[in-house]
């Protein structure tokens, strides 16, 4: 995996046309999600993992790659280091097709944070695809559903939900990739959080 077959012109044209929005919040933590693009024998898909079934809130459920930015690391360079981390995936910076928009956390929303986040999607070509422990397949016709918004207790605004693989993509994974399938797949431009 990481072979640098050129990516599909359509998909860096789409993320070079967007206008992403940026949340700056003092004090926030910042976070990357990595939407790793692929190429399969089937065509085109999405890299997802699991969430580890240790923790406390959604275990066990579809996530894109993530993990936390250092004080001075850009969200590009956080989501290439978790995708290497934790599928083997080495990219260089050339990899990254273009960002989608910050998506922000409060405290007391869904995921029962304690200082509010701001997670940036990166979006990267990570060519062939080969087997890896660990990594679901998607590929992005199943991107095409519809999404659900769901009341939360825990949260001020409903909590988007799409349906993949028989079970449900919860937020942030199913706003981010909500998002890049309206703008990748149907060339439509929309906001999936209130910043």
């Amino acid at each position: 995996m990481g072979d640098q077959m050129v990516p599909p012109p359509e998909i860096r044209s789409a993320l070079r046309r967007f206008r992403r929005r940026r949340v700056r919040r003092w004090g926030a933590q910042r976070a990357a999600l990595a939407v790793p693009i692929v190429s399969t024998c089937d065509g085109l898909a999405v890299l997802l993992t699991r969430r580890v079934d240790g923790l406390t809130v959604r275990a066990g459920q579809l996530a894109l790659p993530g993990q936390w930015a250092r004080r001075w690391e850009s969200a590009p360079a956080a989501a290439r280091g978790q995708l290497a981390d934790e599928f083997g995936i080495h990219l260089p910076p050339e990899a990254v097709l273009g960002l989608l928009d910050d998506y922000p956390v409060d405290p007391g929303d869904d995921f029962r944070t304690r200082a509010p986040q701001v997670i940036t999607p990166v979006v990267v070509w990570a060519g062939e695809y080969s087997t890896t422990a660990g990594v679901i397949v998607v590929p992005l016709a199943d991107l095409d559903a519809e999404p659900v918004f769901v009341s939360s207790a825990h949260a001020e605004r409903p909590e988007i939900r799409l349906p993949l693989q028989g079970e449900w993509l919860h937020a942030p994974a199913a706003a981010v990739l909500h998002q890049f399938r309206e703008l990748v797949l149907h060339q439509r431009r929309i906001r999936v959080a209130i910043a």
